[in-house]
C-alpha cells in the first residue's frame, strides 16, 4: 500500500475530519441498531414488522422528497457554520430519545416523531458534509478524499452496530443513543480546531429562480453524472 493511499491524511483539518467522522458515523450506526430494537419492544404484538417499516421510512423519507432542496440549502450557505447546526441539532435529537428510553417515558409515536426529525437535519447534513470535503483537500486531492470517506462510511457500518449490540446486552438502549448524541461532540470539535484560513472556500451560491430545475436538468443532460445516479437509487433502493 503507498503513501499516496492516505495522502489527504497530511493535511490537517482532513485528519480531523476524517476522525471526527469514524466516530459519528459510528455513533449513527449504532443508534441505528437501537431504534429498530426500541420500536420492536414498543410496538404492538403482531404490528412489530410494520411500524418498524414505518419509522425507516419517516427517516428517509425527506431525503428522497427534499433532499435536492437540501443540496441547494447547503449550496446557499457557508458549509462549516452549517455542519454545526446540523450536528448540533442531530445530537440533541439523539440525547432526547436516550433520556427519554432511559426515564421509562419514550412511546412509539416519539420514537416517529424524532425520526422524521432526524431525516429533515440529514437532507441539509448530508450534501453539506459531502461537499465540505471539497473545501477541507482541494480538487487535486478530492478523489483521494472521497475513497477514504468511503472507507470510513462501511467500517463505521460494522464497528457501529457491532458496538451497538453490544451495548444493548451489556447497559441497555439508552447508552445508545446517548453515546452517539457524544459522538457529534467529536464532530464540533473538529470543526472548532479545524485552520479556517486553510480551507479552500467555495463562494455560496446567490438565491435566484429555477436553480434547482436547471440543476436536474443538467445532471439528467449529463451521462457520466444521470447513469450512476440512476445506479446508485437502484443499488440503494434494493440494497438497505
Amino acid at each position: 500500500m503507498s503513501a499516496s493511499t492516505f495522502r489527504s491524511l497530511r493535511i490537517r483539518n482532513y485528519r480531523l475530519y476524517f476522525v471526527a467522522q469514524i466516530i459519528s458515523v459510528s455513533g449513527t450506526w449504532m443508534q441505528s441498531v437501537a431504534q429498530a430494537w426500541l420500536v420492536l419492544r414498543l410496538a404492538p404484538a403482531g404490528h412489530q414488522g410494520v411500524d418498524l417499516g414505518v419509522v425507516t421510512a419517516l427517516q428517509f423519507l425527506p431525503m428522497l422528497l427534499f433532499g435536492t432542496y437540501g443540496g441547494l440549502v447547503a449550496d446557499r450557505l457557508e458549509k462549516r457554520r452549517l455542519l454545526y447546526a446540523t450536528q448540533s441539532v442531530a445530537g440533541v435529537l439523539a440525547l432526547v430519545l436516550g433520556l427519554l428510553t432511559q426515564f421509562g417515558a419514550v412511546r412509539l409515536w416519539m420514537v416517529f416523531v424524532l425520526a422524521t426529525l432526524l431525516g429533515f437535519v440529514n437532507m441539509v447534513d448530508n450534501p453539506a458534509r459531502q461537499t465540505f470535503v471539497l473545501e477541507l483537500v482541494g480538487r487535486d486531492d478530492l478523489p483521494n478524499a472521497v475513497s477514504l470517506n468511503s472507507v470510513v462510511m462501511n467500517g463505521a457500518r460494522v464497528i457501529g452496530p457491532a458496538i451497538g449490540g453490544a451495548l444493548i446486552a451489556l447497559v441497555g438502549l439508552a447508552v445508545c443513543f446517548e453515546v452517539n448524541a457524544a459522538s457529534y461532540v467529536a464532530v464540533i470539535i473538529g470543526l472548532t480546531l479545524m485552520n479556517g484560513g486553510e480551507l479552500h472556500r467555495s463562494e455560496p451560491v446567490p438565491r435566484a429562480r429555477g436553480q434547482l430545475r436547471q440543476g436536474l436538468r443538467y445532471v439528467w443532460s449529463t451521462p457520466g453524472l444521470r447513469d450512476p445516479l440512476l445506479l446508485v437509487a437502484v443499488v440503494g433502493t434494493l440494497a438497505y
